[in-house]
């Protein structure tokens, strides 16, 4: 059993910032990339950012700037810095893993329960 347990969503002002963690604990093997979607009501899952395990990453282009993906190996966590939060980053964002469970396994993905994130003033 794998589990993906996010934090640190909340309400905040336009303008303003917080930080997303989501720690995968279980039988892991081995993470190869992770990231944060984030869907917001009547709308479908949109990708936010990934970071590979080398560390490479990528950004929606509505986040370019404002928005940074980093990820603790030894600790099978991945953050996301939000700053400069506008009403359209209003959302539950969802963390996700791409992991291997053990050796020799194929790679599968494992999801978490999401965290909300309102920017209201």
């Amino acid at each position: 059993q794998v589990q993906l347990v996010e934090s640190g969503g909340g309400l905040v002002q336009p303008g303003g910032s917080l930080r997303l963690s989501c720690a995968a604990s279980g039988r892991i093997f081995s993470i190869n990339a992770m990231g944060w979607y984030r869907q917001a009501p009547g709308k479908e899952r949109e990708l936010v950012a990934t970071i590979t395990s080398g560390g490479s990453t990528d950004y929606a282009d509505s986040v370019k700037g404002r928005f940074t993906i980093s990820r603790d190996n030894t600790k099978n966590t991945v953050y996301l810095q939000m700053n400069s939060l506008k009403p359209e980053d209003a959302a539950r964002y969802y963390c996700y893993a791409n992991l291997v469970r053990r050796y020799g396994a194929s790679p599968l993905d494992s999801w978490g329960q999401g965290t909300q994130v309102t920017v209201s003033s």
